[in-house]
């Protein structure tokens, strides 16, 4: 299977790229906290510093940030404006679980979910992710059981609940979005939410980790070579409800990796709604452009209203 970290080509084949600062720092007014007290589960070694790197790859006629060597996870909370719908969204950018497009699919999202009234956390996950590594024998036969990444979403999601009530949330309302890995985390955690992949920390961890809803945008690492669905995404009947956004003519992860987990959730009877268009390619995050893709987060907004997770519009 093709599956290629973008933003990792980018950062390695151009050479325009530099280094903004030793560690990523959301702006001024948010302010990063790790989601483990203490010691990191599972902790691997990672192949330097965690940096910041500013590609030369274009998205939009923009470059992008890339964020690599991440050891010591951590959320940013990003709160609404203007009226709290109460929703949540925990968000993992995207980027092979080699690097993590941190501006593209994660703070340039959280500006959009927070102007509609939706607190955005922000997941700086633990990349490189060894185990998701298709293009090595390194990979366990079951991912479940050492996903650094999964560890870190289900310990996210279990600490927004645990602080719903402080952070204005409803813990009924709490959901992820993920882009290309991003996305495959998204449907991981959206079926491997019932046990912990660690021994708990505190609280947080005796909250439920199960999204009320989940959005894959250009999702990655769902199909095998076959054809079939991962068998790491045990789709189930209590898999939240799911909206899915892919392009046609996505060269890196494929069409067949939504078609694939769409036809699991339809089989399973979960409520999902996918949108296929034509061109749009991979990793365009929100970007607008002149394709009818770009149009993605209206759609999304009008789904979170027809759930019951945003109020329904005024007429």
């Amino acid at each position: 299977m093709k599956f290629l970290s973008l933003a990792l080509c980018a950062v390695i084949a151009l050479g325009g790229e530099h280094a903004l600062a030793d560690t990523w720092a959301p702006s001024r007014g948010h302010a990063q906290m790790p989601i483990w007290p203490d010691k990191v589960p599972d902790a691997e070694p990672v192949p330097g510093p965690e940096t910041a790197v500013t590609t030369s790859h274009l998205v939009a006629g923009r470059h992008y940030v890339a964020v690599m060597n991440v050891s010591r996870p951590t959320m940013t909370v990003y709160s609404p404006i203007g009226k709290n719908s109460g929703a949540a969204v925990v968000v993992f950018p995207g980027g092979g679980f080699e690097v993590l497009a941190i501006d593209l699919e994660g703070t340039e999202v959280c500006d959009w979910l927070t102007s509609k009234g939706i607190s955005c956390i922000l997941l700086k996950y633990r990349v490189p992710s060894e185990p998701y590594d298709w293009h090595c024998r390194c990979r366990p036969d079951n991912l479940v059981t050492s996903t650094p990444s999964l560890q870190d979403a289900q310990r996210a999601i279990g600490i927004v609940r645990l602080h719903a009530r402080e952070w204005r949330i409803d813990s009924h309302k709490i959901g992820v979005l993920g882009f290309s890995a991003g996305g495959y985390l998204a449907a991981e955690i959206s079926t491997n939410y019932r046990h912990r992949l660690y021994a708990p920390v505190d609280d947080a961890d005796q909250e439920s980790a199960r999204p009320d809803f989940a959005v894959l945008v250009y999702p990655g690492h769902l199909a095998t070579d076959n054809g079939s669905l991962n068998p790491n995404i045990a789709v189930s009947s209590e898999t939240p409800p799911t909206f899915l956004v892919q392009a046609e003519d996505d060269n890196v992860d494929g069409v067949k990796q939504s078609l694939v987990y769409y036809a699991a959730l339809k089989k399973d009877d979960v409520p999902v709604e996918m949108h296929l268009y034509a061109q749009g390619g991979h990793a365009f995050g929100l970007r607008p452009t002149a394709l009818a893709i770009t149009h993605w987060p209206v759609l999304v907004e009008q789904w979170l209203r027809t759930i019951g997770i945003l109020p329904h519009a005024p007429r």
